[in-house]
């Protein structure tokens, strides 16, 4: 199993901070995809992505037990 985190927006969209989830052997494209084609989620490629508290690319494989967390960006001043 993984535990998926969300933030911000994406939170809302989901309506959770985080989902368990079985994400083993897909890469964080295909994450990516499921989850917005399940949530509606909004510009997933835009979003940046850690796995197991270190920025991953899209091509990265998600293994059992890893932690994946989508953070979009963020604008301020």
């Amino acid at each position: 199993m993984n535990k998926v985190l969300f933030f911000a927006h994406l939170r809302d969209a989901v309506g959770k901070e985080f989902l368990m989830l079985d994400a083993s052997g897909k890469t964080v494209a295909e994450l990516k995809e499921d989850l917005s084609n399940t949530y509606h989620l909004p510009k997933m490629d835009t979003v940046m992505t850690a796995v197991n508290e270190e920025f991953a690319p899209d091509v990265v494989i998600i293994e059992d037990g890893d932690e994946i967390a989508f953070i979009p960006p963020v604008s301020g001043g």
